[in-house]
C-alpha cells in the first residue's frame, strides 16, 4: 500500500506518513487512507474567462497584469502557468498555482484562458 500511495488531492507521489495520517509536501493535504476516498461532488465547475472548463493539472494563461497584494512586482498579461490546482476558496481566488519568478499563488480563473 505504501509503494502506490498518492496524494489524492494533486497527484504528488512523494507522500510520508505521520503517525495514522498521510501528508503531501507539495500542497499540504493531510488526509486518513482509511477513510472514503475524497469527492468531488457538489463542487461547482470553475471556468476561464472564456467559458472553458478548468480542471486540475491544465495549463492556463494570464490575460492581463495581475498586481500582487503586498509585493512590488506583477504577474505580466501572456504568463503561461502550468498544472495548476483547483480549489474551493471563499475570496474568489479558486486557482492555486506555482508560477516562475513569483512562487506559490492563487489565481481568480477569470483572469486566465485554457492555453
Amino acid at each position: 500500500m505504501e509503494a502506490d500511495m498518492t496524494c489524492p488531492q494533486c497527484g504528488c507521489e512523494h507522500v510520508y506518513p505521520d503517525g495514522s495520517l498521510w501528508n503531501c509536501p507539495e500542497c499540504g493535504y493531510e488526509w486518513n487512507p482509511q477513510d472514503a476516498a475524497p469527492t468531488t461532488e457538489g463542487v461547482a465547475e470553475i471556468r476561464d474567462a472564456n467559458g472553458n472548463v478548468l480542471a486540475d493539472g491544465d495549463s492556463v494563461t494570464v490575460i492581463k497584469d495581475l498586481k500582487i497584494k503586498g509585493a512590488s512586482s506583477v504577474i505580466k498579461g501572456g504568463t503561461k502557468v502550468r498544472g495548476i490546482r483547483l480549489v474551493d476558496a471563499t475570496d474568489g481566488h479558486n486557482i492555486a498555482c506555482k508560477i516562475s519568478g513569483v512562487g506559490a499563488i492563487n489565481l481568480k480563473s477569470e483572469f486566465v484562458k485554457k492555453a
